[in-house]
């Protein structure tokens, strides 16, 4: 190869390589026109959701929270299983709980039947009437830290910065762990009578259906999987997920799971070399790694739940929209007069999840908003199953310009009067400023706002 021909070659790879970050950057995100196909529109948002889910993956957000993940899951898993025996027990099906994770230890290859039996035996040995009243309270709070690290990490995937209050913790936290058991093994169940019924057996033995069923029972395990990963999608996160979006992302985490699963196997059963050198610690480092890699799974197809819901964060390249303070001022307002419309019509207080939906804010900066407005003494939360909010004080004597200089100076919260201070010319013109939007606004209140008497 002479030297004009390797030129030509890196300058050609150059000029493929700015086409690339050129469509990337700039083509990928420009309006799609009105005349291109559906088949189209939908390529091209798939590709925009591909791009935010790698460029968000990289950042290793989610990387340390799967991590984080697995530490809280082997301290939890024992006393999981132990409460899961038990209720399974009291209807005569504690056996099928060992299948599971077997199912679950396959990508360990042989080791995994090992690990399943210790964890089994672990299990039988937790005796709960030797606990005492202390060690079983120690029991059920590793189960609930458990739920309460995944639900944050679950929050942080769907921007929710609150999570479940107290009580709710108790009690949501305990029905997945009570009855979540009993649905899954119902489903296996029903699964299992089906597929064993004399219809079903007879259809078998029939053309076409014979080959049908056989695919159905080769991919029944990815639909188990992605049921499972659907409610939790749907239940974790405090806020409303929608099912088709939970349904899709369950979808990729399941085929991921499945993708995976079989390549880690492969190198579980090529690994001879890790086991001669860490000997009987090689099958804990396996099952934290498989541990890591569920978590992490996981943790995406809700990032694509995430996306499919909202899908205008896809144009906004998975970045956070931040409220500048004139946005926050005229998003933080129209949030005060909707509820005090809502007020004046003697309706029912708007819950978190209605305010989403009208507003079509994120719920991360609604409830920033909202957070302000409460400690600025606008708004009280009411007590109740979902989180809503209603107005603080009478709709009538509530100033416009209050709320304004409320959620103007949000921050300046715990600042010394010294920091705030500046040359008396500057203090002197933004007191004029704050002055005339006075006379402007001339006690307006957020009833006339809310009427529209302003208007006049």
């Amino acid at each position: 190869m002479d030297k004009r021909t390797a030129i030509r070659m890196v300058t050609n790879m150059n000029d493929y390589i700015d086409r690339l970050k050129h469509f990337f950057q700039v083509q990928l995100w420009q309006e799609t026109a009105e005349s291109a196909s559906k088949m189209k529109r939908v390529f091209r948002h798939f590709v925009r959701v591909a791009y935010v889910m790698v460029r968000q993956l990289s950042t290793g957000e989610l990387n340390l929270r799967a991590m984080s993940l697995v530490f809280t899951t082997l301290l939890s898993l024992v006393p999981l299983i132990a409460v899961a025996f038990s209720v399974l027990k009291a209807f005569g099906v504690h056996n099928q709980i060992e299948p599971v994770l077997l199912n679950f230890m396959a990508p360990l290859g042989e080791r995994g039947a090992e690990m399943t039996s210790n964890i089994i035996g672990f299990v039988e040995n937790v005796k709960v009437g030797v606990l005492g009243s202390i060690g079983l309270g120690m029991l059920f709070y590793t189960i609930i830290a458990l739920v309460q690290k995944v639900e944050s990490a679950f929050n942080y995937v769907w921007r929710v910065k609150r999570p479940r209050t107290l009580a709710r913790r108790f009690t949501d936290y305990l029905s997945v762990v009570m009855i979540g058991p009993v649905l899954v093994f119902s489903a296996l169940g029903l699964a299992a009578t089906v597929m064993n019924h004399d219809v079903v057996q007879t259809l078998q033995s029939i053309e076409p259906f014979g080959t049908l069923l056989l695919i159905m029972s080769k991919l029944l395990p990815y639909f188990m999987i992605v049921l499972a990963f659907t409610f939790l999608y749907t239940f974790i996160p405090n806020t409303k997920v929608k099912l088709g979006p939970a349904l899709g992302g369950a979808m990729v985490a399941g085929a991921l799971w499945i993708g995976l699963g079989t390549l880690f196997a492969t190198f579980v059963a090529s690994s001879s070399n890790y086991t001669a050198i860490y000997s009987s610690f090689a099958i804990l480092f396996f099952f934290m790694i498989w541990l890591y890699l569920g978590w992490y799974i996981l943790l995406t197809g809700s990032q694509v739940a995430f996306y499919l819901q909202h899908p205008k964060f896809v144009l906004m390249g998975g970045k956070t929209l931040v409220l500048s303070p004139r946005l926050r001022e005229k998003k933080g307002l129209w949030l005060m007069t909707i509820m005090a419309r809502r007020f004046c019509e003697q309706q029912p207080a708007y819950t978190v999840t209605e305010l989403e939906q009208l507003t079509a804010l994120s719920s991360e900066n609604l409830m920033d908003l909202l957070s302000m407005l409460e400690k600025g003494g606008f708004l009280v939360e009411v007590a109740g199953d979902k989180i809503s909010y209603t107005l603080a004080g009478d709709v009538s004597k509530i100033r416009v310009s209050d709320i304004l200089a409320s959620l103007r100076s949000a921050e300046e919260v715990g600042i010394s009067k010294l920091q705030q201070h500046t040359e008396p010319g500057i203090e002197a013109f933004f007191t004029e400023i704050s002055e005339a939007q006075e006379n402007v606004l001339d006690d307006l209140s957020l009833r006339d706002l809310a009427t529209g008497k302003n208007k006049a």
